[in-house]
């Protein structure tokens, strides 16, 4: 079993930045693909960014160019950086925790953290 315990929430003024954490229990962490996701009130979550275990990021368009997503192996931890933050930014967050298997991307492993609230005053 794995807990993923997220961090960093709050309230922050449209232009701010803040940083959100997630800290996964266990021993998995280094071969999982990690993710953020958020989901506001009335819409369905969707993906904010994720990080592979080799590394590799994506983001979504709505967040790229001002959120960087990394990854400390030795701490289990993730790190998911927003800047110039806008009031569409709020939401819960999420951290996912997720392990495939390499040949056929079957999923054997997926975790949700209880998300963290992020709210962007105008």
């Amino acid at each position: 079993q794995v807990q993923l315990v997220e961090s960093g929430g709050g309230l922050v003024q449209a232009g701010g930045s803040l940083r959100l954490s997630c800290t996964a229990s266990g021993s998995i962490f280094s071969s999982a693909t990690m993710g953020w996701y958020r989901q506001a009130p009335g819409k369905q979550r969707e993906l904010v960014a994720v990080v592979t275990s080799g590394g590799s990021t994506s983001y979504s368009d709505s967040v790229k160019g001002r959120t960087t997503l990394s990854r400390d192996n030795a701490k289990n931890t993730v790190y998911l950086q927003m800047g110039s933050l806008k009031p569409e930014d709020t939401a819960v967050y999420y951290c996912n925790l997720q392990v495939k298997t390499p040949n056929t991307g079957r999923v054997l492993v997926d975790y949700w953290g209880q998300g963290t609230q992020v709210t962007v005053s105008s």
